[in-house]
């Protein structure tokens, strides 16, 4: 028997006179204020259109509580609706990597949802706590900002660990090594999935000609699109470079099995005039030569070894045993 859907969690902040507060659940859809407010629900989706307040428009509260969202921004009735993507606080269960955050903002009021915690989210309420945002415009922007530091250090990670992988190449176990490259390969396409896009939906927002969205926030927002364009031109990076040390493993290993062909078939070769001369000299039959001298065998012996040298030699000069 499954568990049922955890209840999605309601959390305020009204900024009023410079002084930031928290609202209760009880005082979220009642409040009518001019003040800024900043309304977050965490878990929502599974009530529909109940899990969040009316005074969010239903064509906005459709976006917010789709299932599949994709990283965009678009303007509309005087707010702007915005999808992005960002590390989560935890590993979700989802195939994609990063947790998605729908905000729909207004001059005066954010109503944020996801559906799993945004680790960004802990930087912009403390921002908020410090009574820094006026508008929504400020809100974004910080938004934008804390998203993207924090998925700095992660594609800044990839590459590093790529760069080990290549300081490794000549020595590590190139099975294990492929792997590694494979699923370093795998994070950087997944990332940049949703890293390019976000680079958009902020280029997207800084051109929308609403008067809260003050220059400041602007030039905040243009800062945080260049940071999503150089991740993901650093992903494109990683992706190109696993690649070829893909290309470089695998021809390792084809020159590592040719290698190991041409040994056995340099030891095949010099035993093969060794075998028919033991055949020849083994058959039992009458008039084999000197089969009653006592020196025969090493004389054998003697021949056989220098046909092995013999056909090694011929190897040497024509260079097939160079590396």
């Amino acid at each position: 028997m499954t568990a049922p859907d955890p209840m999605p969690t309601m959390r305020a902040f009204v900024l009023s006179d410079g002084s930031p507060r928290e609202l209760a659940p009880s005082e979220i859809a009642e409040y009518r204020g001019s003040d800024f407010v900043w309304l977050h629900v965490d878990g929502a989706g599974n009530a529909g259109r109940n899990d969040l307040p009316p005074f969010v428009p239903d064509l906005a509260a459709g976006a917010l509580l789709a299932s599949e969202t994709r990283p965009r921004c678009e303007g509309m009735e005087g707010g702007a609706l915005i999808n992005l993507r960002g590390t989560g606080v935890r590993v979700t269960t989802d195939s994609d990597r990063l947790v998605s955050v729908r905000v729909w903002v207004e001059a005066k009021r954010v109503t944020s949802v996801t559906r799993h915690p945004l680790a960004a989210l802990d930087q912009v309420e403390t921002q908020m706590r410090a009574g820094r945002f006026t508008d929504g415009g400020d809100f974004v922007a910080a938004l934008a900002q804390a998203i993207s530091a924090e998925l700095d250090p992660e594609v800044a990670d990839l590459g590093d660990a790529l760069d080990l992988c290549e300081s490794e190449i000549d020595d590590a176990d190139l099975y294990e090594l492929r792997r590694r490259i494979t699923e370093l390969r795998s994070q950087a396409i997944a990332l940049r999935r949703f890293v390019a896009p976000d680079r958009d939906a902020m280029q997207a927002m800084a051109r929308l000609e609403y008067d809260w969205i003050s220059e400041e926030d602007r030039l905040h927002l243009r800062d945080a699109a260049d940071r999503f364009a150089r991740m993901a031109e650093e992903l494109e990076a990683v992706r190109e470079r696993a690649a070829l040390l893909h290309e470089q493993l695998t021809d390792l290993r084809a020159e590592l099995v040719d290698r190991r062909s041409l040994a056995i078939a340099v030891v095949a070769f010099i035993f093969l005039p060794l075998t028919f001369v033991t055949g020849l000299l083994g058959m039992n039959v009458e008039g084999i030569p000197f089969a009653g001298r006592g020196w025969a065998f090493w004389g054998v012996v003697a021949f056989c070894g220098a046909i092995a040298l013999a056909v090694a030699g011929w190897f040497a000069i024509r260079h097939w045993l160079d590396d």
